[in-house]
Parts: structure tokens; sequence; C-alpha cells
């Protein structure tokens, strides 16, 4: 029986050409597997039939949308997840589900590899691999693109040359991953910083410079998760679908961006996250009512580390799990209201209400009737300076 291999597919340009490569050189039957996690505009059966065509020995999809929205999505809203305070980690949240999958499969169909497309370049080699490792330890992974070297407007050539069916081309060079939290664009021209995206390069995003009328939604939050939009209560996947089109519509979520990649250099990304940029946005104005300060100032500081993590690959790492645990705590309270405005490429909060609330209108009013103590502030600063003034006192610090 012939060994078998069981590979990431995303029906792209690299995976695409790498089931053919990968059967030339090792001999061995490829088994396509591609996850549908939400990516907008892709059928999954031309998808599935793709692979076949490409070489594929057997090609299985496998719809994990509410897997993905429930058991990756969640725990990046409750961590506000955004790498260098900026980009929602849509392709990172995307890989340990389908890393677990991988694994999965491979021990069913009885393989003894897991391969991918990525690049030597990018994070994706790590999180598949590491993932796999973390779950798999038995099975080998292997990366004819990283291995083989080949760059892309070589396996442009390749797939050209063996009449691959892929969209890519040297006229449109652009390299995209995409699924529910969001999408993103590399490669091409985008690779010179200074050159600005167009127009042409977004699809979850309409202009933002169009003028249009505002949108304002009311989403409800229940122990840090969305239940409802607008009172229509709906599971996690219909909330991120919703919010796509809402916020979408008015081009929020947009990004451009030079990030750190994991393997050491910078890059140029283009990114477009409608739901996931809203849906944080309202999330920590609602932690911002319900959580005590210390306990939000100090989960301000894990969310940094969750993000790295996960956008480092280690989703199922000791430490990630151990933070998840008190993240999940922090959330016990975070159940309201927040009411947003949408509006040219802006999600803005307007008004947040919360049944757990530690907003207390008769201490924060400077009206007549406030019930805040002003005598003990003056006390209150006594002991809060004395180190400051004792240690004043011997340094005898210059003014």
């Amino acid at each position: 029986m012939t060994e078998r291999i069981v590979m990431a597919y995303s029906g792209g340009l690299d995976t695409s050409v790498a089931i053919p490569w990968t059967k030339e050189r090792t001999g061995k039957d490829v088994i396509a597997l591609a996850i549908d996690v939400g990516q907008a505009g892709e059928d999954m059966e031309q998808v599935r039939q793709r692979a076949l065509d490409c070489g594929a020995v057997e090609s299985i999809v496998i719809d994990a949308r509410e897997e993905f929205a429930n058991d990756y999505l969640v725990p990046a809203l409750k961590a506000n997840a955004q790498y260098q305070r900026r980009y929602p980690i849509v392709s990172a949240l995307s890989r340990p589900l389908i890393s677990k999958h991988l694994a999965r499969v491979a021990r069913e169909l009885g393989a003894n590899s897991i391969a991918h497309g990525c690049t030597g370049m990018g994070n994706d080699q790590v999180r598949f691999e590491a993932a796999v490792a973390a779950l798999a330890p038995e099975l080998t992974s292997i990366a004819p693109i990283r291995d083989l070297s080949l760059t892309r407007d070589v396996a442009i050539e390749y797939a050209e040359k063996h009449k691959l069916p892929i969209r890519q081309s040297k006229k449109s060079p652009y390299s995209i991953d995409q699924n529910m939290w969001g999408r993103a664009v590399e490669t091409g021209f985008l690779e010179d910083p200074w050159n600005a995206p167009i127009e042409d390069l977004y699809e979850y995003t309409q202009d933002p410079t169009i003028e249009r009328e505002p949108t304002e939604v009311t989403i409800t939050f229940e122990q840090g998760v969305p239940v409802a939009i607008d009172g229509v209560r709906m599971n996690m996947l219909d909330v991120v679908l919703k919010m796509n089109e809402l916020a979408g519509a008015q081009g929020v979520g947009r990004l451009d961006m030079v990030e750190d990649r994991l393997v050491g250099i910078k890059s140029r990304e283009i990114y477009e996250a409608p739901a996931a940029i809203a849906l944080i946005e309202a999330h920590t104005h609602l932690e911002d009512l319900t959580l005590e300060r210390d306990v939000a100032r100090y989960k301000r500081t894990v969310e940094v580390e969750w993000a790295n993590l996960v956008y480092d690959g280690l989703w199922f790492g000791g430490l990630k799990r151990s933070l998840d645990a008190f993240i999940d705590h922090t959330q016990e309270k975070v159940s309201g209201e927040v009411r947003m405005t949408l509006h040219q490429g802006r999600a803005v909060v307007t008004g947040r209400r919360s049944a757990e609330s530690l907003y207390d209108f008769s201490l924060a009013t400077y009206d007549t009737g406030n019930t805040f103590n002003q005598d003990s502030a003056r006390g209150f600063i006594d002991i809060w300076s004395l180190p400051s003034k004792i240690s004043a006192r011997r340094d005898k610090p210059e003014l």
C-alpha cells in the first residue's frame, strides 16, 4: 500500500502546486484536506474538485464554521486579541483548528505525514507544525514550497506549465488568506510599504470614503460572548456574519500595517476585519464598565501575551491554556449591552449598560447630591504620596 500524506489544502497557488510537486518527489499519495472556516466567496465544492484536478487521490472538505466561531473566535474576543495592538490575528486563529483536523484525519487514514504549502518566510509553517507536534508528535511534517525554496514566480510558471486550475497569475500575484474573522492580502506591489493599497484589494469592506448614512447597532453580551444584535438572539457564527455585513458596509476594519513576523522579518500586510474590529471595540467598552480597575489593568497585559502566543503558533501550549483560565474568570460579569455607530470606517461606541455595572452615578456625578466623600481625598493623598515625600527628603531632587 502506498504511503499517504494529508495536506492542508486552501485551493490557492501554493497548496495547488504542492500536491503534484509532493507526489512527484515523495512517491506518496496526497490526500487534500480543506477546512471551511467561513472564507467568503469560496465555493468549497470547487475547492474540493480543484484538489483532485491537481492530483490528490482523495479530497476532503470539513465544515468547521461553528467550531471555529465557538472554540477559537470566542476566546480571541474575550482576550481582545490584537497583535501589535491592531491586527486581530485573523490567520493565526484558523491554523490550530486546521492542524487539529490534519492530525485527526492523518491518524484515521493511517498517514504518517502531514503537509502544508507554507514558505520558509512566513508564520504559518511554525503554526501548523508546532500545533501538530503538540497534538500528534508521531507525525512528520512536509513543506514542499519551503523545503524546495519554491518562489512565487516559479510556482506560477509550474502551475501554468502543468495547467493547474488556479486563479493567480503574473498579472495578479497577490497572496490571500481569509476566514470569517477577516481577510489578509500580501505580495505583489504591496511588498513596497510606500505603495498605497488600491480599492480592488478589498472584498469584505466597502470604500469608507463614500458618504452614506451611519448605522447604529446594539450588541448584547453574556459573560463576554456576543449573543444578540439589536435584540435578535444569535449564535456566535451568525453574530460574526451579521457584523461583517453591517460593519463591512461602512468600511470598518481596514488595516495597512508593517508587522513583525515570528521568523524575524518585517512584512507589509493589508487586512480587513470588520466584525473583529467592531466586536473587540464593543467588548472592551463593556469591560470598562464591569471590570474592577486592577483586574482590567492586569488583563491588558495578559491580552498582549495571549495574542503573541497565538500569533507565534502556541495555541496548544501550557501558558496559553493558563491564560485562558484567567481570562474566562474575568468574563463572569461582562454582560450587558453596547450601542455602537458604524460610519465611514469607524466603529464608535456611544452607550453601554449592564446589570453588572460598577459605574455608580451618585458617586460619579459632579452635581448636587454627589455621595462621594471629598473629605477623604486629602488623607488618601497624604498616605499615597508618603513614600515619594520621604524619598524626596533624602534625595533632595533639583528643581
